[in-house]
């Protein structure tokens, strides 16, 4: 499995897409009655389930698939291997992602020892399900993105990718939330996002190799001839500057006050050879990702990754859009449709 197969999401162009945000959980359980038990949570709480079995699971979580949070069983597998000894391996793979262990009996994690209650975000059983509930409420879905935000980025970078890509058909996952810090491919733009109720970077990420595909067959403004990294740099750097543009007219009215509060900055550390990146945050991290589809068949899709963290400040109760400026200049005749 690979970041690639999302088969479970729902792919469209603007018509049709639901803007409800979903996330993908990794479900590490082999009790069949839980299963169906978690199979219908998350169907009911916006959850893409994957079941995988213990010895798959590190190698799952050493691609680049993108993932919510970890479900486990606290019971020993078929291997003989308990699911408190898998959490602890996962943590250390993956410190970033929360935990939730099913337990049998008890309701709380205060028969484990300090160190190994820090490893799990929660606990949970069959009979108060409820509980987990409030678990994926807290650490998943508790950043509040508004409907509006989620539908209005879509349209504004499908129509940024249109306005970069010549003759490609831009196909939208159904967009969803993600903890992990993974970076997909080799390459990734970075620009910070800053207004009066969000602070934070928008992420591009993408393959070198795709992208230079593209401008050999001639579908960017670039020149296909003999291009080279430079190329690729020059048009994921438009592409960026395009849809923050558009992000910040749709989004952003009137300008940033000067207090000390929008002084505050956190290092954002990079690992290249983990293909890992941080901002300092455990927010989850809001993740679109399209696909650029050459409708006569002669190019690979191509995957373009786009993930918004709101690291330094987020208040989305403060969030409006600026339609009602379009509408004014409509009804004034300094703009119209055709």
């Amino acid at each position: 499995m690979n970041s690639n197969a999302n088969s479970n999401s729902q792919s469209s162009d603007l018509n049709g897409v639901d803007d409800t945000l979903t996330s993908h959980v990794l479900v590490c359980d082999e009790d069949n009655d839980a299963m169906h038990e978690i199979k219908g949570f998350c169907a009911a709480n916006n959850l893409v389930g994957m079941l995988v079995q213990t010895p798959a699971l590190y190698n799952i979580l050493s691609t680049n698939i993108h993932l919510g949070a970890i479900f486990i069983s606290e019971d020993i597998d078929k291997n003989g291997v308990s699911g408190i000894e898998v959490a602890v391996e996962i943590h250390k793979l993956r410190p970033e992602l929360p935990i939730f262990i099913r337990r049998k009996e008890e309701s709380s994690l205060t028969d484990f020892p300090e160190e190994l209650q820090k490893i799990f975000a929660g606990c949970y059983k069959l009979d108060n399900i409820v509980a987990l509930t409030e678990l994926i409420n807290r650490y998943i879905f508790g950043a509040g993105y508004p409907n509006e935000m989620v539908r209005g980025i879509r349209e504004i970078s499908t129509e940024s990718i249109k306005s970069t890509f010549k003759d490609m058909d831009v196909l939208c996952d159904t967009p969803y939330l993600v903890k992990d810090k993974i970076i997909y491919g080799e390459l990734f733009s970075l620009i910070n996002i800053e207004s009066d109720w969000c602070r934070g970077y928008m992420m591009l990420q993408a393959e070198e190799r795709s992208l230079m595909n593209c401008i050999r067959a001639g579908k960017t403004q670039l020149n296909p001839i003999d291009p080279d990294f430079r190329s690729v740099n020059t048009m994921l750097s438009e592409l960026s500057n395009l849809t923050w543009g558009g992000f910040k007219s749709r989004f952003i009215s009137g300008d940033l006050d000067d207090s000390g509060a929008h002084k505050i900055q956190v290092p954002i550390i990079i690992n290249h050879s983990h293909k890992y990146i941080s901002f300092g945050s455990d927010e989850p991290q809001l993740c679109f990702r399209y696909t650029l589809v050459d409708p006569k068949g002669n190019l690979q899709p191509v995957t373009l990754y786009q993930k918004f963290v709101f690291s330094l400040s987020f208040s989305p109760e403060n969030f409006k859009e600026n339609l009602q400026e379009v509408d004014d200049l409509l009804d004034s005749g300094e703009l119209e449709f055709f």
